[in-house]
Protein backbone atom coordinates (compact mmCIF):
# COMPACT_ATOMS: atom_id res chain seq x y z
CA UNK A 1 0.00 0.00 0.00
CA UNK A 2 1.35 3.44 -0.92
CA UNK A 3 2.31 5.65 2.00
CA UNK A 4 -0.10 8.57 2.46
CA UNK A 5 1.58 11.97 1.95
CA UNK A 6 0.30 14.57 4.41
CA UNK A 7 -0.49 18.15 3.49
CA UNK A 8 2.56 19.42 5.37
CA UNK A 9 4.89 16.96 3.67
CA UNK A 10 3.57 18.08 0.31
CA UNK A 11 4.26 21.72 1.11
CA UNK A 12 7.72 21.21 2.51
CA UNK A 13 8.94 18.99 -0.31
CA UNK A 14 7.38 21.29 -2.96
CA UNK A 15 6.14 18.46 -5.13
CA UNK A 16 4.13 20.92 -7.20
CA UNK A 17 1.12 18.56 -7.42
CA UNK A 18 -1.98 20.30 -8.81
CA UNK A 19 -5.12 19.28 -6.95
CA UNK A 20 -8.43 20.89 -6.17
CA UNK A 21 -8.24 23.50 -3.38
CA UNK A 22 -9.01 22.04 0.02
CA UNK A 23 -12.04 23.77 1.54
CA UNK A 24 -11.85 23.15 5.26
CA UNK A 25 -15.16 22.71 7.05
CA UNK A 26 -16.29 21.42 10.40
CA UNK A 27 -16.56 17.86 9.13
CA UNK A 28 -12.88 17.69 8.18
CA UNK A 29 -11.45 19.43 11.24
CA UNK A 30 -10.11 17.95 14.44
CA UNK A 31 -11.57 18.32 17.90
CA UNK A 32 -13.32 21.60 18.65
CA UNK A 33 -13.30 22.65 14.99
CA UNK A 34 -9.50 22.95 14.90
CA UNK A 35 -7.59 21.32 12.05
CA UNK A 36 -5.42 18.37 13.08
CA UNK A 37 -1.66 19.11 13.13
CA UNK A 38 -1.03 17.32 9.82
CA UNK A 39 -3.49 19.67 8.06
CA UNK A 40 -2.50 22.86 9.86
CA UNK A 41 -0.43 25.61 8.25
CA UNK A 42 2.00 27.18 10.70
CA UNK A 43 2.44 30.90 10.23
CA UNK A 44 4.81 33.71 11.16
CA UNK A 45 4.11 37.43 10.85
CA UNK A 46 6.79 39.89 9.72
CA UNK A 47 5.61 43.41 10.54
CA UNK A 48 2.83 44.27 13.00
CA UNK A 49 1.80 47.86 12.23
CA UNK A 50 -1.59 49.25 11.25
CA UNK A 51 -2.13 47.09 8.16
CA UNK A 52 -1.25 43.94 10.06
CA UNK A 53 -3.46 44.91 12.99
CA UNK A 54 -6.45 45.99 10.91
CA UNK A 55 -6.39 43.18 8.39
CA UNK A 56 -3.92 40.29 8.71
CA UNK A 57 -3.87 39.78 12.47
CA UNK A 58 -7.66 40.12 12.54
CA UNK A 59 -8.15 37.34 9.99
CA UNK A 60 -5.45 34.73 9.55
CA UNK A 61 -5.00 33.63 13.21
CA UNK A 62 -8.76 32.99 13.40
CA UNK A 63 -8.70 30.36 10.64
CA UNK A 64 -9.10 26.86 12.10
CA UNK A 65 -6.41 25.49 9.78
CA UNK A 66 -3.83 28.17 10.68
CA UNK A 67 -1.61 28.18 13.75
CA UNK A 68 0.45 31.33 14.33
CA UNK A 69 3.79 30.57 15.96
CA UNK A 70 5.71 33.86 15.89
CA UNK A 71 5.58 37.62 15.26
CA UNK A 72 8.48 39.82 14.15
CA UNK A 73 8.19 43.57 14.74
CA UNK A 74 10.92 46.17 15.37
CA UNK A 75 8.81 48.05 17.95
CA UNK A 76 8.48 46.30 21.30
CA UNK A 77 5.09 47.92 21.96
CA UNK A 78 3.65 46.74 18.65
CA UNK A 79 5.34 43.37 18.99
CA UNK A 80 3.76 42.63 22.37
CA UNK A 81 0.40 44.01 21.23
CA UNK A 82 0.44 41.56 18.31
CA UNK A 83 1.46 38.67 20.57
CA UNK A 84 -1.48 39.37 22.89
CA UNK A 85 -3.91 39.31 19.97
CA UNK A 86 -2.49 36.09 18.53
CA UNK A 87 -2.47 34.37 21.92
CA UNK A 88 -6.12 35.29 22.44
CA UNK A 89 -7.25 33.98 19.05
CA UNK A 90 -5.20 30.80 19.21
CA UNK A 91 -6.30 29.91 22.73
CA UNK A 92 -9.92 30.28 21.63
CA UNK A 93 -9.23 27.53 19.09
CA UNK A 94 -7.01 25.42 21.33
CA UNK A 95 -6.62 25.92 25.08
CA UNK A 96 -3.32 24.01 24.96
CA UNK A 97 -1.71 26.61 22.68
CA UNK A 98 1.76 27.36 24.03
CA UNK A 99 1.95 31.05 23.11
CA UNK A 100 3.25 33.17 20.24
CA UNK A 101 7.00 33.82 20.11
CA UNK A 102 8.25 37.35 19.39
CA UNK A 103 11.41 38.82 17.84
CA UNK A 104 12.68 42.01 16.22
CA UNK A 105 14.70 40.13 13.57
CA UNK A 106 12.80 38.51 10.67
CA UNK A 107 15.66 36.06 10.12
CA UNK A 108 14.72 34.23 13.32
CA UNK A 109 11.32 33.48 11.79
CA UNK A 110 12.72 32.53 8.39
CA UNK A 111 15.18 30.02 9.88
CA UNK A 112 12.51 28.13 11.85
CA UNK A 113 11.81 24.70 10.39
CA UNK A 114 8.39 24.53 12.05
CA UNK A 115 6.97 27.55 10.19
CA UNK A 116 5.36 26.86 6.81
CA UNK A 117 4.48 30.37 5.66
CA UNK A 118 4.96 34.05 6.47
CA UNK A 119 2.83 37.16 6.14
CA UNK A 120 4.93 40.27 5.38
CA UNK A 121 3.33 43.62 6.27
CA UNK A 122 6.36 45.90 6.56
CA UNK A 123 7.12 49.21 4.78
CA UNK A 124 7.88 48.80 1.06
CA UNK A 125 11.65 48.89 1.43
CA UNK A 126 11.43 45.78 3.64
CA UNK A 127 9.41 43.52 1.31
CA UNK A 128 11.87 41.89 -1.06
CA UNK A 129 14.67 40.68 1.22
CA UNK A 130 12.43 38.69 3.62
CA UNK A 131 10.28 37.48 0.71
CA UNK A 132 13.27 36.04 -1.15
CA UNK A 133 14.73 34.62 2.07
CA UNK A 134 11.42 32.91 2.78
CA UNK A 135 11.38 31.37 -0.70
CA UNK A 136 14.90 30.03 -0.26
CA UNK A 137 13.87 28.57 3.10
CA UNK A 138 10.90 26.79 1.51
CA UNK A 139 8.15 29.00 2.94
CA UNK A 140 5.10 30.37 1.17
CA UNK A 141 4.44 34.10 1.42
CA UNK A 142 1.65 36.65 1.64
CA UNK A 143 3.30 40.03 1.02
CA UNK A 144 1.65 43.40 1.21
CA UNK A 145 1.55 45.63 -1.83
CA UNK A 146 3.38 47.45 -3.33
CA UNK A 147 5.37 44.26 -3.70
CA UNK A 148 8.75 45.91 -4.33
CA UNK A 149 10.73 49.16 -4.23
CA UNK A 150 12.64 48.76 -7.53
CA UNK A 151 12.39 47.02 -10.89
CA UNK A 152 15.29 44.71 -10.04
CA UNK A 153 13.50 43.64 -6.86
CA UNK A 154 10.39 42.78 -8.89
CA UNK A 155 12.38 40.54 -11.21
CA UNK A 156 14.16 38.87 -8.26
CA UNK A 157 10.89 38.08 -6.46
CA UNK A 158 9.59 36.25 -9.52
CA UNK A 159 12.85 34.35 -9.95
CA UNK A 160 12.89 33.24 -6.30
CA UNK A 161 9.27 32.13 -6.28
CA UNK A 162 9.68 30.15 -9.49
CA UNK A 163 12.99 28.53 -8.53
CA UNK A 164 11.74 27.36 -5.14
CA UNK A 165 8.13 26.68 -6.24
CA UNK A 166 6.59 28.96 -3.63
CA UNK A 167 3.00 30.18 -3.38
CA UNK A 168 3.12 33.98 -3.18
CA UNK A 169 0.04 36.16 -2.75
CA UNK A 170 0.41 39.94 -3.26
CA UNK A 171 -1.88 42.06 -1.08
CA UNK A 172 -3.79 43.50 -4.05
CA UNK A 173 -7.20 42.68 -2.61
CA UNK A 174 -9.10 44.37 -5.43
CA UNK A 175 -8.58 41.16 -7.40
CA UNK A 176 -10.72 39.35 -4.85
CA UNK A 177 -14.36 40.24 -4.29
CA UNK A 178 -13.74 43.20 -2.04
CA UNK A 179 -14.14 46.99 -2.49
CA UNK A 180 -16.11 46.72 -5.72
CA UNK A 181 -16.73 44.93 -9.04
CA UNK A 182 -13.15 45.05 -10.30
CA UNK A 183 -13.09 41.52 -11.69
CA UNK A 184 -16.35 42.22 -13.55
CA UNK A 185 -14.88 45.41 -15.02
CA UNK A 186 -11.83 43.53 -16.27
CA UNK A 187 -14.09 40.87 -17.79
CA UNK A 188 -16.01 43.64 -19.60
CA UNK A 189 -12.79 44.97 -21.12
CA UNK A 190 -11.33 41.55 -21.94
CA UNK A 191 -14.62 40.48 -23.55
CA UNK A 192 -14.39 43.36 -26.02
CA UNK A 193 -17.47 45.31 -25.01
CA UNK A 194 -15.51 48.57 -25.23
CA UNK A 195 -14.05 47.58 -28.58
CA UNK A 196 -10.33 48.10 -29.07
CA UNK A 197 -8.87 49.84 -26.02
CA UNK A 198 -7.04 53.02 -26.93
CA UNK A 199 -6.41 54.77 -23.61
CA UNK A 200 -6.54 54.11 -19.89
CA UNK A 201 -6.42 56.91 -17.32
CA UNK A 202 -5.47 55.86 -13.79
CA UNK A 203 -6.05 58.25 -10.91
CA UNK A 204 -3.79 57.69 -7.89
CA UNK A 205 -1.51 59.86 -5.74
CA UNK A 206 1.79 61.45 -6.66
CA UNK A 207 5.41 60.33 -6.55
CA UNK A 208 7.61 60.19 -3.44
CA UNK A 209 10.32 62.68 -2.44
CA UNK A 210 13.58 62.43 -0.51
CA UNK A 211 13.19 62.44 3.27
CA UNK A 212 14.04 65.68 5.09
CA UNK A 213 12.55 65.01 8.54
CA UNK A 214 14.31 66.36 11.66
CA UNK A 215 15.66 64.18 14.45
CA UNK A 216 13.43 63.25 17.40
CA UNK A 217 14.04 61.40 20.64
CA UNK A 218 14.07 57.67 20.08
CA UNK A 219 11.29 55.72 21.86
CA UNK A 220 12.32 52.86 24.12
CA UNK A 221 12.10 49.38 22.67
CA UNK A 222 12.54 50.33 19.00
CA UNK A 223 15.21 48.68 16.83
CA UNK A 224 15.70 51.72 14.59
CA UNK A 225 18.58 50.27 12.61
CA UNK A 226 16.42 47.31 11.66
CA UNK A 227 13.52 49.58 10.70
CA UNK A 228 15.83 51.47 8.32
CA UNK A 229 17.26 48.30 6.84
CA UNK A 230 18.71 48.93 3.37
CA UNK A 231 17.87 52.67 3.52
CA UNK A 232 20.54 55.25 4.45
CA UNK A 233 21.17 55.78 8.16
CA UNK A 234 19.27 58.77 9.55
CA UNK A 235 17.88 59.93 12.90
CA UNK A 236 14.57 58.70 14.21
CA UNK A 237 11.35 60.56 13.41
CA UNK A 238 7.89 59.45 14.51
CA UNK A 239 6.39 60.26 11.10
CA UNK A 240 8.32 57.27 9.77
CA UNK A 241 7.78 54.87 12.67
CA UNK A 242 5.06 56.13 15.05
CA UNK A 243 5.49 55.69 18.77
CA UNK A 244 3.74 52.65 20.16
CA UNK A 245 0.62 51.05 18.71
CA UNK A 246 -0.92 53.48 16.21
CA UNK A 247 -4.20 53.66 14.31
CA UNK A 248 -3.11 55.61 11.24
CA UNK A 249 -1.12 54.78 8.12
CA UNK A 250 2.39 56.19 8.71
CA UNK A 251 3.74 58.69 6.18
CA UNK A 252 6.90 56.76 5.35
CA UNK A 253 4.94 56.19 2.12
CA UNK A 254 5.75 59.70 0.86
CA UNK A 255 9.55 59.35 1.17
CA UNK A 256 11.63 57.93 -1.63
CA UNK A 257 14.08 56.02 0.59
CA UNK A 258 11.24 53.77 1.73
CA UNK A 259 8.45 53.91 -0.85
CA UNK A 260 7.12 55.20 -4.15
CA UNK A 261 4.57 57.67 -2.78
CA UNK A 262 0.85 57.57 -3.37
CA UNK A 263 1.67 56.65 -6.96
CA UNK A 264 2.79 53.18 -5.90
CA UNK A 265 0.68 52.92 -2.73
CA UNK A 266 -2.72 53.09 -4.45
CA UNK A 267 -1.10 52.53 -7.83
CA UNK A 268 -0.40 48.95 -6.79
CA UNK A 269 -4.19 48.60 -6.64
CA UNK A 270 -5.43 50.62 -9.62
CA UNK A 271 -2.56 50.04 -12.07
CA UNK A 272 -2.98 46.40 -11.10
CA UNK A 273 -6.59 46.47 -12.28
CA UNK A 274 -5.54 48.20 -15.50
CA UNK A 275 -2.91 45.51 -16.11
CA UNK A 276 -5.49 42.77 -15.46
CA UNK A 277 -7.99 44.34 -17.84
CA UNK A 278 -5.35 44.73 -20.56
CA UNK A 279 -4.17 41.10 -20.16
CA UNK A 280 -0.69 42.27 -19.21
CA UNK A 281 -0.05 40.15 -16.10
CA UNK A 282 3.10 38.72 -17.73
CA UNK A 283 4.19 41.90 -19.48
CA UNK A 284 4.19 45.69 -19.27
CA UNK A 285 4.76 48.97 -21.13
CA UNK A 286 7.54 49.49 -23.68
CA UNK A 287 7.68 53.31 -23.59
CA UNK A 288 7.69 55.74 -20.67
CA UNK A 289 7.21 59.52 -21.02
CA UNK A 290 7.16 62.37 -18.47
CA UNK A 291 4.47 65.09 -18.58
CA UNK A 292 5.03 68.02 -20.92
CA UNK A 293 5.01 70.44 -17.97
CA UNK A 294 8.38 69.89 -16.21
CA UNK A 295 6.81 70.71 -12.83
CA UNK A 296 3.64 68.63 -13.19
CA UNK A 297 3.12 65.65 -10.87
CA UNK A 298 0.44 64.09 -13.09
CA UNK A 299 0.32 63.55 -16.81
CA UNK A 300 3.14 61.04 -17.28
CA UNK A 301 2.23 58.22 -19.63
CA UNK A 302 3.34 54.77 -20.69
CA UNK A 303 2.68 52.98 -23.96
CA UNK A 304 2.25 49.24 -24.52
CA UNK A 305 3.50 47.34 -27.56
CA UNK A 306 -0.07 47.12 -28.91
CA UNK A 307 -0.37 50.92 -28.86
CA UNK A 308 -2.53 51.29 -25.75
CA UNK A 309 -1.61 54.45 -23.83
CA UNK A 310 -1.91 54.62 -20.04
CA UNK A 311 -1.92 58.03 -18.35
CA UNK A 312 -1.39 58.90 -14.69
CA UNK A 313 -4.03 61.41 -13.60
CA UNK A 314 -7.76 62.02 -13.48
CA UNK A 315 -10.26 60.81 -10.86
CA UNK A 316 -9.39 58.00 -8.45
CA UNK A 317 -9.70 54.65 -10.20
CA UNK A 318 -9.46 53.58 -13.83
CA UNK A 319 -11.13 55.01 -16.93
CA UNK A 320 -10.98 52.83 -20.04
CA UNK A 321 -11.62 54.33 -23.47
CA UNK A 322 -12.21 52.07 -26.46
CA UNK A 323 -13.60 52.30 -29.97
CA UNK A 324 -17.12 51.41 -28.73
CA UNK A 325 -17.34 53.35 -25.47
CA UNK A 326 -15.85 54.21 -22.09
CA UNK A 327 -15.99 52.68 -18.62
CA UNK A 328 -15.00 54.01 -15.19
CA UNK A 329 -14.26 51.75 -12.20
CA UNK A 330 -13.38 52.69 -8.63
CA UNK A 331 -14.04 51.21 -5.23
CA UNK A 332 -17.78 50.82 -4.90
CA UNK A 333 -18.55 52.36 -8.30
CA UNK A 334 -18.75 51.36 -11.95
CA UNK A 335 -20.30 53.26 -14.85
CA UNK A 336 -20.06 53.27 -18.62
CA UNK A 337 -21.13 55.03 -21.78
CA UNK A 338 -23.19 53.46 -23.31
CA UNK A 339 -24.73 52.47 -19.98
CA UNK A 340 -25.44 48.84 -20.87
CA UNK A 341 -21.73 48.07 -21.33
CA UNK A 342 -21.26 47.83 -17.55
CA UNK A 343 -24.72 46.66 -16.50
CA UNK A 344 -25.27 43.38 -18.35
CA UNK A 345 -23.96 40.15 -16.77
CA UNK A 346 -20.95 38.48 -18.34
CA UNK A 347 -22.23 35.90 -20.78
CA UNK A 348 -21.22 32.31 -21.09
CA UNK A 349 -19.19 33.00 -24.23
CA UNK A 350 -17.44 36.06 -22.77
CA UNK A 351 -14.22 36.14 -20.75
CA UNK A 352 -14.42 34.83 -17.18
CA UNK A 353 -11.40 35.67 -14.99
CA UNK A 354 -9.98 34.10 -11.83
CA UNK A 355 -12.69 34.19 -9.16
CA UNK A 356 -11.62 34.80 -5.56
CA UNK A 357 -14.01 35.94 -2.84
CA UNK A 358 -11.51 36.14 0.03
CA UNK A 359 -7.88 37.16 -0.51
CA UNK A 360 -6.48 35.45 2.61
CA UNK A 361 -8.54 32.29 2.08
CA UNK A 362 -7.44 32.15 -1.55
CA UNK A 363 -3.80 32.16 -0.41
CA UNK A 364 -4.32 29.49 2.24
CA UNK A 365 -6.22 27.22 -0.15
CA UNK A 366 -3.48 27.64 -2.77
CA UNK A 367 -0.80 26.72 -0.22
CA UNK A 368 -2.63 23.41 0.07
CA UNK A 369 -3.36 22.87 -3.63
CA UNK A 370 -0.04 24.40 -4.85
CA UNK A 371 -1.98 26.41 -7.43
CA UNK A 372 -1.26 30.07 -8.13
CA UNK A 373 -3.34 32.55 -6.12
CA UNK A 374 -5.29 35.37 -7.74
CA UNK A 375 -2.53 37.97 -7.17
CA UNK A 376 0.47 35.66 -7.52
CA UNK A 377 4.02 36.94 -7.49
CA UNK A 378 4.30 37.94 -11.16
CA UNK A 379 0.98 39.79 -10.97
CA UNK A 380 2.27 41.86 -8.06
CA UNK A 381 5.71 42.36 -9.58
CA UNK A 382 4.41 43.43 -12.99
CA UNK A 383 1.82 45.83 -11.56
CA UNK A 384 4.26 47.62 -9.27
CA UNK A 385 6.75 47.75 -12.16
CA UNK A 386 4.30 50.11 -13.89
CA UNK A 387 4.42 52.31 -10.77
CA UNK A 388 8.24 52.26 -10.82
CA UNK A 389 8.30 53.32 -14.47
CA UNK A 390 5.98 56.25 -13.80
CA UNK A 391 8.10 57.28 -10.81
CA UNK A 392 11.26 57.26 -12.91
CA UNK A 393 9.55 59.54 -15.44
CA UNK A 394 8.76 62.06 -12.68
CA UNK A 395 12.05 61.77 -10.81
CA UNK A 396 14.27 62.11 -13.88
CA UNK A 397 11.95 64.00 -16.28
CA UNK A 398 12.97 61.88 -19.22
CA UNK A 399 11.58 59.21 -21.54
CA UNK A 400 12.61 55.55 -21.51
CA UNK A 401 12.46 52.61 -23.88
CA UNK A 402 11.73 49.53 -21.77
CA UNK A 403 11.77 45.79 -22.48
CA UNK A 404 9.30 44.09 -20.10
CA UNK A 405 10.45 40.63 -21.16
CA UNK A 406 14.08 41.32 -20.23
CA UNK A 407 13.27 43.71 -17.36
CA UNK A 408 15.65 46.36 -18.65
CA UNK A 409 15.97 49.59 -20.61
CA UNK A 410 17.61 49.97 -24.01
CA UNK A 411 20.92 51.39 -22.73
CA UNK A 412 23.30 50.85 -19.81
CA UNK A 413 22.95 54.39 -18.48
CA UNK A 414 19.21 53.98 -17.99
CA UNK A 415 19.74 50.48 -16.57
CA UNK A 416 21.40 52.09 -13.56
CA UNK A 417 17.84 53.04 -12.58
CA UNK A 418 16.75 49.40 -12.25
CA UNK A 419 17.93 49.33 -8.63
CA UNK A 420 19.51 51.59 -6.00
CA UNK A 421 22.44 51.58 -3.55
CA UNK A 422 21.78 49.73 -0.29
CA UNK A 423 23.18 49.99 3.21
CA UNK A 424 25.13 46.94 4.35
CA UNK A 425 24.43 44.23 5.24
CA UNK A 426 21.10 44.50 3.40
CA UNK A 427 22.17 43.85 -0.16
CA UNK A 428 19.84 41.91 -2.45
CA UNK A 429 20.48 38.18 -2.03
CA UNK A 430 21.93 36.04 -4.78
CA UNK A 431 19.87 32.95 -5.47
CA UNK A 432 21.89 29.77 -4.70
Amino acid sequence: MARKVTRRQAIRTSLGLVTAPMIVNAATLGRGGVAPPSERITLGFIGAGKMANDYHLSTLPRYPDIQTLAVCEVSEARRMHAKKRVDTYEKEKNSAYGGCDVTDDFRKIIERKDIDAVCIATPEHWHTIPLVAACIAGKDVYCEKPLTLTLRESQLCIQAARKYKRVIQTGSQQRSSVFGPFRYACEVVRSGRLGQIKRVVVGVGTSSRWCDLPAEEMPAGLNWGMWLGQAPMRSYNSILSPRGVHKHFPAWRVYREYAGGGLSDMGAHHFDIAQWALDMDQSGPVEVHPPEDPKAMTGARVVYANGVEMVHGGPSGCTFTGTRGTMYINRGHISSDPKEIATEPIGGNEVHLYRSRDHHRNWVDCIKSRKKPVAEVEVGARSVAVCHLFNLAYWNRKSYQYDPKKWCFDNETDNQQLDRPRRDPWQLPLLP
